[in-house]
């Protein structure tokens, strides 16, 4: 079991890439932390992952919420002592439409969502994970940071900023031994992809967006999860400041 002993937070956890990474990681040993805004849906992930002999905790929270991500530390440090991962899975997009078209209430809520969130996890995180010599962050960006699509240019600059953002904190806090990488998936088969089309995602208008991507399909779940499981074992302890792309040959 690659992650046997270590305790990882998976925040957008209920459903989508953030499930499938809590469920594979919790196959690989690791006690999850499972987040989510929908507390049902984290309590569903959590409960089937514990009947599947893992161990995992269900914690609701809002991400863009300082208090929030103190009561998801909390949280982990009481139920399993300590915290080797935080992933910062999270994340929301704007309807694919016209930039004039979209309005300050989309724009704050993705940069929130998407940019905000890292901010306050580290500065949760990076004093613990310096107490306890070391520490993983893997941010969830998207290929839509390196090779943007028209329609999404606020969603777009969100994730680049995720991908700077982690390239720098790697440089930063690499003394302290604190790992920062970032994974780029394509375009997904989860909730958002219907808001990532702009259309209704029936064949016709999917095989448009099949058509950029080389290997001629959609990221899953898990595609992205066994890209974070590598990254968050100790197999990747030498790799730091990396921005994955898991994208079938789209920013190629």
């Amino acid at each position: 079991m690659r992650l046997q002993g270590k305790t990882a937070i998976v925040t957008g956890g209920g459903s989508g890439f953030g499930e499938g990474i809590a469920r594979t990681f919790a196959r690989e040993g690791a006690n999850v932390v499972v987040n989510d805004l929908n507390g049902p849906a984290a309590e569903r992930v959590a409960s089937e992952i514990a009947l599947a002999g893992g161990r995992a905790i269900a914690v609701a929270g809002d991400v863009t919420r300082r208090d929030d991500w103190q009561t998801l530390f909390a949280a982990a440090i009481e139920d399993f002592g300590s915290v080797q991962v935080v992933v910062n899975n999270a994340g929301t997009t704007h309807r694919n439409k016209p930039v004039l078209e979209v309005t300050e209430a989309e724009f704050d809520r993705v940069y929130a969502v998407n940019v905000k969130s890292i901010y306050w996890s580290v500065e949760q995180f990076v004093p613990y994970f310096r107490s306890q010599g070391g520490g993983a962050f893997i941010n969830i960006a998207s290929t839509a940071g390196v090779r943007p699509r028209p329609g999404l240019v606020w969603y777009n600059g969100s994730k680049a900023a995720v991908i700077i953002a982690s390239k720098a904190l790697a440089v930063e806090l690499g003394p302290d031994r604190i790992r920062v990488n970032c994974i780029n998936p394509v375009m997904g088969e989860t909730g958002l992809l219907s808001e990532f089309m702009g259309m209704e995602d029936t064949p016709a208008n999917r095989q448009k967006f099949l058509a950029t991507i080389p290997l001629g399909r959609l990221s899953t779940p898990q595609d992205i999860a066994n890209a974070a499981l590598y990254l968050a074992s100790d197999e990747a302890e030498f790799i730091t400041g990396v921005s994955l792309e898991v994208d079938g040959g789209r920013c190629v």
